[in-house]
């Protein structure tokens, strides 16, 4: 509701105070608005009821004369178009006092269900898509996610299910740290066109700008006017009586000349307008959006060249947009009863059916390029909102080269809310390629996979990470967390996990180097062939450059570290009882768990053990 510099008025405010107050001032503006509506709408019933007594004074009784209705009409009006200003701008007030209150549930870690959940973009045998929580209810998509079109969408889940170049990572840092205060500006992007939730499909939309002509020629536009005219001229004539004898013949013949060209045309024009009447519903928001886009002015170089893939040598793609809109309007007068008649004698359909078809060849091919472009800026604007909301989370250093490395001082997990996420410092690297991590369930083993795993996920998008500091290499990320079996498939879970596990071995030796992440390895089958398989996968993924972390919960599973240190290292997370109920301060720790309070656990339930 005010301007961007968010934090020059008050540079030590936490975002969840300027929340808090501009939903204050949206709220306040939210009442005056609401108040001023309910007076118009009092205002208006009186003025109506006083044009009623009018006019029965100027019909019925003749004692007033009619101009005197002229005053109460012009009250009316205008005071129909100053409500209707008043509603828009209550609307806007409420749109805005939500776009805060998702703010607050985002900072609050009560966001989910609340926006985009990204369902509809997660792949099926993702390496770590499913494991890692990215994509459904509550997850990071959803915690992230601004974008108001389909292809911001996309853009945003592509980026975090495929890890960036370095340059490329570095350009998106640095457009985040641009966007990062332009808060007002991501609060306009998602009031434009509020009551308009798009739809819009690139694909579909590119293929539509990029196909072959509907073989429309010049004579067709020439002739399509001129007929229309000499139809129009005669139909005239006729009706006046300018023509004398010949005026119903002369009107018969162009009509006729006119209803050929229009059957030859038939066929080209029922294609174009079925063409075009899904893309023009889809482009409507992104005209608006485009056009708040263009007033801006950026100096980050990933900023500037989606801004340059903008400029056009004409007007700009807002307003060429805007255009096929209002071609696509004039077009439909055509569904109109009254206006049909009219429509065929001017040739209506025909006319604008070969003028959108030149709209689409003059701008149809970069139709796609501006989606692109605006779809990676809501991507960018997305992480930006991310960026500005976690403050205390900072961007990764990226390693161009050397060993594949992850090292991460004070990792946490962003979707755990601050008070209770538990931070630890983890790193991988030439010396220690793995870590065998073990402990009782609950512990926080899992937690610290996905916490790195989000990391390294969040750190190839461009995005900050919940942490300290971070330093890692191009890394792909492999991860067998949450592995089901599969009823329809006929699949057990050992089965789906040695499946998932091949997938994730799959990945080790190519370019990047693979991060792998294994919860509870091979726990399906007995404790005597999970050891021989787990050195086996642990000895070939380090033999292939792999880094990364292997939980369990047996201890005969640490004894890998023994055999291939110093490359792989125990690490351990602790539990105690309290008050007969297990415990725990997810801390990690160094070497292997000493202690497991399971027995007692189990006794004090009452289980006789």
């Amino acid at each position: 509701m005010s301007g961007d510099g968010t934090r020059s008025a008050a540079s030590e405010a936490t975002p969840h105070a300027i929340y808090t107050a501009r939903r204050g001032e949206c709220a306040g503006a939210l009442a005056r608005w609401s108040e001023l509506d309910a007076r118009l709408q009092r205002v208006r019933l009186v003025v109506f009821g006083i044009g009623v007594a009018m006019a029965f004074a100027v019909f019925g009784f003749e004692s007033l004369a009619f101009p005197w209705l002229a005053a109460p009409t012009v009250v009316f009006v205008g005071l129909l178009l100053w409500h209707d200003r008043v509603l828009r701008a209550r609307d806007r007030a409420e749109r805005a006092m939500a776009f805060y209150e998702r703010g607050l549930a985002r900072l609050e870690h009560r966001f989910a269900g609340t926006g985009t959940d990204g369902r509809a973009h997660e792949p099926e045998d993702h390496p770590y898509a499913k494991d890692l929580d990215l994509f459904g209810e509550g997850s990071l998509f959803e915690r992230l996610c601004l974008a108001r079109t389909r292809g911001g969408e996309e853009t945003l889940a592509r980026w975090l299910l495929a890890p960036a170049p370095p340059a490329v990572i570095r350009d998106r840092q640095a457009a985040l740290q641009e966007l990062r205060e332009r808060l007002s500006l991501r609060e306009e992007l998602c009031l434009v066109g509020e009551d308009v939730r798009s739809d819009l499909h690139p694909a579909a939309l590119r293929v539509w700008g990029d196909a072959p002509p509907v073989g429309f020629h010049v004579a067709h536009r020439v002739l399509a006017p001129t007929l229309a005219t000499l139809t129009s001229a005669s139909l005239l004539a006729w009706v006046f009586d300018l023509a004398g004898p010949a005026g119903p013949v002369s009107f018969l013949v162009a009509a006729g000349v006119q209803a050929g060209f229009a059957w030859r045309l038939r066929r080209r024009v029922a294609a174009t307008v079925a063409a075009v009447d899904g893309p023009s519903r889809d482009l409507d928001l992104l005209a608006r959006l485009l056009a708040r886009l263009e007033g801006e002015t950026f100096t980050s170089p990933c900023l500037v060249a989606l801004r340059a893939r903008l400029e056009t040598r004409g007007r700009p793609p807002s307003e060429q947009i805007a255009r096929l809109g209002r071609l696509v309007q004039l077009l439909d007068a055509r569904r109109n009863a009254f206006f049909a008649p009219i429509g065929a004698l001017l040739l209506w359909s025909s006319q604008l059916a070969m003028a959108i078809e030149g709209w689409r060849l003059a701008c149809g091919p970069a139709l796609g390029d501006w989606i692109d472009a605006f779809s990676e800026f809501e991507a960018l604007v997305s992480l930006a909102g991310y960026t500005w909301e976690e403050p205390d989370h900072e961007f990764p250093a990226i390693a161009d080269r050397g060993s594949p490395c992850f090292t991460a001082r004070g990792l946490g997990h962003p979707l755990i809310p601050a008070e209770r996420c538990v931070r630890n410092d983890v790193r991988l690297g030439k010396h220690g390629r793995v870590l065998i991590v073990s402990g009782s369930n609950m512990s926080g083993k899992s937690t610290l996979l996905r916490s790195v795993g989000v990391a390294a996920v969040l750190a190839q998008a461009g995005a900050p990470v919940c942490a300290e500091a971070t330093r890692l290499s191009p890394l792909a990320v492999g991860a067998s967390l949450h592995v089901v079996d599969s009823l329809q498939e006929g699949t057990s879970h050992f089965y789906a996990e040695i499946t998932r596990v091949r997938q994730v071995v799959g990945l080790a030796g190519r370019r990047p180097a693979l991060l792998f992440l294994l919860d509870e390895i091979f726990h399906g089958t007995n404790s005597h062939d999970r050891g021989i398989g787990a050195e086996a996968i642990v000895r070939a993924l380090v033999g292939r450059g792999a880094i990364g972390l292997v939980t369990t919960h047996d201890l005969a599973l640490t004894k890998v570290a023994e055999a291939l240190a110093p490359r792989v290292e125990n690490v351990h997370f602790e539990d105690h009882l309290e008050d007969g109920r297990i415990a725990f301060d997810y801390r990690m720790r160094k070497g292997v768990v000493t202690k497991s309070n399971a027995i007692a656990l189990m006794r004090s339930v009452g289980l006789p053990v």
